[in-house]
């Protein structure tokens, strides 16, 4: 059966189509983790969001066969930034999908494309293209779940998740403070809109994303872990806490009770992009990460 290309969907939100390429990440991912870097929860935490520019979804590129996607060039809040994602047993779409991301995916006639730091192949395509490699990129790390994730609250303190009763309010307020906001959010509401629907997309799980809260009913810190049925592998995203409550254990708490969780339901490991020190003083360990490739300049 040969292989064909076609434009994702134009329309946004939870689609047919989103299904369709997030079912393609999980199945790519089912026997071992191949995209660290682009797990199925990257994708579907991208459309949970606001952030993405919903105009150009028809630019983003699928390749199908037989009905099934094999292949994705994506992009993930707006042009310019892509990613690449093949079936293994499809590299020959690799040339392909690089012409597809500098043609579709270009903003202001540039990209640049993350190549896995173990794809000697798709780093070859993008230089073919003319693209060139960059000092910056993504990183990766890894968390065994077999280790000790044991943690310790300071009094007052205990662990909730938004399977229990909530405060979207001081949920808002906890991660637009933690993600380096000054002040107070606006909690009008279509803002508290999206910030609900950003915890509830289809795959979300209530109980794997856990607050840590104060005896007042403050939120002192989030993490939230993504994990697929009967799946080994979990994702970290997003995590944070209150700029005037750290240094007291309580992100880590959030963290380490949230993977405990993930794997209690059965994951052997846990996944987050970032090398943040914060994330190696609780055990994760650094893995394949990627580079960028960029358009060259002139």
């Amino acid at each position: 059966m040969e292989v064909s290309v076609r434009p994702f969907t134009a329309e946004p939100g939870f689609t047919e189509d989103f299904c369709a390429v997030r079912d393609f990440l999980v199945r790519l991912n089912a026997d071992e983790v191949r995209t660290p870097g682009f797990l199925w929860a990257r994708w579907e935490w991208a459309f949970a969001l606001p952030f993405q520019d919903t105009t150009a979804l028809d630019r983003i590129g699928v390749w199908e066969q037989d009905g099934h996607v094999v292949g994705l060039a994506t992009y993930e809040q707006g042009l310019g930034d892509a990613w690449l994602v093949v079936d293994p047993d499809h590299r020959d779409l690799l040339s392909a999908m690089v012409d597809h991301a500098v043609d579709r995916l270009s903003a202001d006639g540039r990209v640049r494309i993350l190549v896995p730091d173990d794809d000697a192949e798709l780093a070859g395509h993008a230089a073919a293209r003319g693209l060139v490699r960059a000092e910056d990129g993504e990183p990766n790390a890894l968390l065994d779940l077999t280790s000790d994730l044991h943690y310790v609250l300071p009094d007052g303190y205990r662990t909730v998740s938004l399977a229990d009763d909530w405060d979207l309010r001081a949920f808002h307020r906890l991660l637009h403070r933690g993600f380096g906001h000054a002040g107070e959010p606006d909690y009008g509401e279509s803002e508290l809109a999206w910030r609900l629907r950003s915890t509830a997309s289809p795959s979300q799980r209530a109980d794997l994303q856990v607050l840590v809260q104060s005896r007042e009913g403050a939120y002192g810190a989030f993490c939230g872990v993504w994990l697929w049925p009967g799946s080994a592998y979990a994702m970290v995203e997003p995590v944070c806490s209150d700029p005037g409550l750290r240094r007291l254990g309580l992100g880590r708490a959030a963290v380490l009770e949230a993977v405990r969780r993930a794997r209690d339901l059965g994951a052997q490991v846990a996944y987050v992009g970032s090398a943040q020190t914060f994330y190696s003083r609780l055990g994760f360990q650094p893995e394949v990460g990627g580079t960028w490739w960029v358009t060259a300049s002139g």
